[in-house]
């Protein structure tokens, strides 16, 4: 019997997998949901569990009627976006409001794209944005965020100063915002493990400092607000969403400086609680561009350095206009209108993508 030998295209094999990241996240942010729970108890778990639960049935019963699959519901990502949607809330957010928040997550943030990794949009966003939506009045209540008598713990004292002991624990804002030493050991965990790299909130970070810093020089009497567990949250969980992101090294640090560059501007310009979900949204739909303009150079050919400068030039110059025309939208409450055109885009989108598959 003749010997053969077996060989293999020049490909890398890994062992990771979908489900694998997915886990990676959720292991990410449990330290979190212990905290949201010391804060608030069953009040926070209940919203926790509402969310995650009304993502991955709307996951199911969407992907059996219009996909005719139910396998997705495997690779975890209907509860790491269910997860993530609960963190940018109030803790006591009316759960039908939640419910609605995180099946819209799913369906219009990931399922009508095409499922997972082919989302332009980061799911979680879009359902906090489609809940602010479609009721404002909730979203905008101060009862949401705080209840003094469901309060379990209001602070811990682990050092001698308040100033890293509210680090370590504040139950203040979104449930996902209570601890920002949690919040970093999770994002570095991730980083640990490859998940997310360093390349976008590094120059998120540091451009959201020196815009700070900047915007005091320029007016040293605005009162600029904004949260640092958003801004964490927001930056190690949200900004580096695989699918919506951009992808080259290059790519990623103009990413992330840009985020950081619109979401300065609009706290600058008075935005208090969407600055995050406006400054990463508004980037996700510029990632393909950035991806193109920062590609690789093909080897054997020549890398044209002023024109790629111009490019990214040119790129900014929009980006910080549309950042101008999202803070003009805000302030006349036009962003409900911006929804109602996504949402028809990706009705319209799905309709036509399906037709197209069942003639092929």
């Amino acid at each position: 019997m003749p010997l053969s030998n077996i060989v293999y295209n020049p490909l890398i094999r890994t062992k990771d997998s979908t489900t694998r990241v997915m886990l990676d996240v959720v292991i990410a942010l449990i330290p979190c949901l212990v905290i949201s729970y010391l804060a608030f108890g069953a009040a926070a778990l209940s919203l926790i569990a509402v969310s995650v639960g009304s993502a991955i049935v709307a996951e199911y019963l969407f992907s059996l009627i219009f996909l005719h699959r139910t396998d997705s519901l495997g690779n975890f990502s209907a509860v790491v976006t269910g997860l993530l949607l609960a963190f940018t809330l109030g803790a006591f957010t009316p759960l039908y409001v939640v419910a609605f928040g995180s099946a819209a997550a799913v369906i219009f943030g990931k399922l009508l794209w095409g499922g997972l990794g082919t989302n332009r949009f980061n799911p979680a966003l879009v359902g906090r944005e489609f809940m602010t939506v479609f009721f404002p009045s909730v979203m905008t209540s101060g009862t949401i965020w705080y209840n003094q008598a469901q309060v379990n713990f209001s602070s811990f004292h682990i050092t001698g100063s308040d100033f890293f002991n509210q680090l370590f624990f504040k139950p203040s804002g979104a449930l996902g915002e209570y601890s920002i030493i949690f919040l970093i050991v999770g994002g570095l965990y991730l980083l640990l493990r490859r998940r997310i790299s360093w390349h976008i909130p590094f120059p998120l970070f540091l451009v959201f400092t020196i815009g700070l810093f900047v915007s005091k020089y320029i007016a040293p009497d605005k009162q600029m607000s904004f949260s640092l567990g958003g801004l964490v949250l927001g930056t190690l969980f949200m900004a580096t969403d695989m699918a919506s992101s951009a992808s080259t090294p290059w790519g990623k640090c103009y990413y992330g400086a840009m985020i950081g560059l619109s979401a300065v501007i609009l706290v600058f310009n008075g935005v208090r609680y969407e600055y995050m979900s406006y400054s990463i949204l508004l980037l996700n739909g510029f990632s393909g561009i950035i991806n193109w303009i920062c590609r690789p150079r093909i080897w054997g050919d020549h890398l044209n350095v002023p024109k790629r400068l111009s490019q990214v030039l040119l790129l900014t110059i929009i980006i910080v206009l549309a950042t101008f025309a999202i803070i003009k939208i805000h302030e006349l409450g036009g962003i409900q209108y911006l929804i109602y055109v996504y949402i028809l885009y990706c009705i319209i989108r799905f309709i036509i993508g399906d037709i197209k598959s069942s003639r092929s």
